[in-house]
């Protein structure tokens, strides 16, 4: 279908280059969907050699009762998996409505510690929900783990690899107390309170990323880390000795981030906080190009085309700013920046020209709109999305809880 005849003499220049940009996203959009069908006939082909398969199988083994229902409950939990990784709560009501899971909380906690086919992105999600049931889910998850004389990195390698921590500090807060205090009675005596291990824990965390982080230039020595850590066993300190191997067990092996058994990417972009087509100015070579964007997970993801399972870029929104900027070129901008790092390359990713992941270029990043409604409520939502560390504030908060004891 073409806008208007060819040759036609009846519209003006700018009419005219108004019709060919329609006509260059029409021609993207055709694109994109031709890609689209393309990917759900591929999606449909491998279901049905999948379903092919198993009845083979099926068929093969044993075509008794006890086959068919086992094969069945199978079925079951693997669809409740994959809907506990795109809604935790919907998966769980799945598989509870299915008969496939119990809902005694703690068969609720185990099948969340074996974690088998499951996002570990989703299980820490559910875990620091705020519903009783969920605390209570959160509590014997925490008892699954065996802490009893491991010193506190041990114990937090082993709790941090069963999920992934949430971003979000009421939860991050909620399961950490939920460690504290389960660390504590495993281990009577080596702490004077809960709080205690609760800070120290924190502490970890935070060392763990200043060690190990490469955009971190300044490395904290142990001397610092002694001195953060003062006055926090009920008023008094510990034991320089301890601190030390704490220290040393950090530095010489960071904390392992483990990989979601999951689908990762479908849990991440199934419900964006917002998506669209804007315009990005590039880091090193000054072009502006159309990319599809998605704000989620507290991340900026940018797409060549709305069908691509991988994205281009990922910017970590963590710590940054956003503003409305001035472009000669493009109207309607905005622009990402670090307020307390100028000069510095902002901490992102993106795929180079060979697939290969490197280092972003960017020291900000310009992002044009279509119109100035879209500019204001991209700003809008990033501002929402934008988090500063949590940890910090969690961590003087119990301080502040403390010394007021004392």
């Amino acid at each position: 279908m073409d806008f208007c005849p060819a040759g036609s003499t009846d519209l003006s220049e700018a009419e005219e280059a108004e019709i060919e940009t329609i006509r260059q996203h029409r021609q993207e959009l055709l694109e994109d969907i031709k890609k689209l069908k393309e990917e759900i006939a591929e999606v449909f082909a491998e279901i049905e050699c999948f379903q092919n398969a198993e009845e083979r199988q099926e068929a093969d083994n044993n075509p008794g009762e006890q086959t068919s229902k086992l094969s069945q409950r199978d079925k079951l939990l693997s669809l409740g998996r994959k809907k506990f990784n795109m809604d935790p709560a919907k998966g769980i009501q799945y598989l509870i409505e299915h008969q496939v899971l119990s809902s005694d909380l703690q068969e609720i906690a185990k099948f969340l510690h074996k974690g088998e086919g499951l996002n570990k992105t989703a299980i820490g999600d559910y875990l620091g929900g705020r519903d009783p049931k969920n605390i209570q889910i959160l509590q014997a998850f925490v008892e699954c783990h065996q802490f009893a004389n491991l010193n506190l990195v041990q114990a937090l390698r082993q709790f941090l690899w069963s999920f992934r921590l949430p971003g979000e500090a009421q939860k991050i807060d909620r399961m950490m107390e939920a460690f504290a205090n389960w660390y504590c009675k495993c281990n009577p005596g080596v702490f004077q309170s809960t709080d205690t291990c609760y800070i120290l824990s924190f502490s970890i965390i935070m060392l763990n990323t200043s060690l190990h982080n490469p955009n971190v230039k300044d490395k904290p020595h142990f001397e610092r880390f002694v001195s953060i850590n003062k006055g926090i066993d009920n008023g008094g300190d510990l034991p320089e000795e301890l601190l030390k191997n704490l220290f040393e067990s950090i530095k010489n092996e960071p904390f392992s981030i483990p990989e979601d058994d999951g689908n990762d990417l479908t849990h991440t972009f199934f419900n964006p906080n917002r998506e669209g087509w804007l315009l990005k100015l590039g880091g090193r070579v000054k072009t502006w190009k159309r990319r599809w964007f998605i704000l989620t997970d507290n991340c900026l993801y940018y797409f060549e085309y709305t069908t691509d399972k991988e994205p281009l870029g990922i910017i970590p929104l963590e710590n940054l700013s956003v503003r409305k900027v001035d472009d000669p070129k493009k109207p309607n901008c905005f622009e990402l920046f670090n307020p307390n790092c100028k000069g510095q390359k902002i901490k992102a990713c993106k795929t180079d020209g060979d697939g290969k992941v490197v280092e972003g270029k960017h020291q900000s990043y310009k992002i044009s709109a279509a119109t100035p409604t879209e500019r204001d409520e991209w700003i809008e939502a990033i501002r929402t999305s934008i988090t500063q560390d949590p940890f910090y504030d969690l961590v003087s908060a119990r301080k502040k809880k403390i010394a007021s004891k004392n």
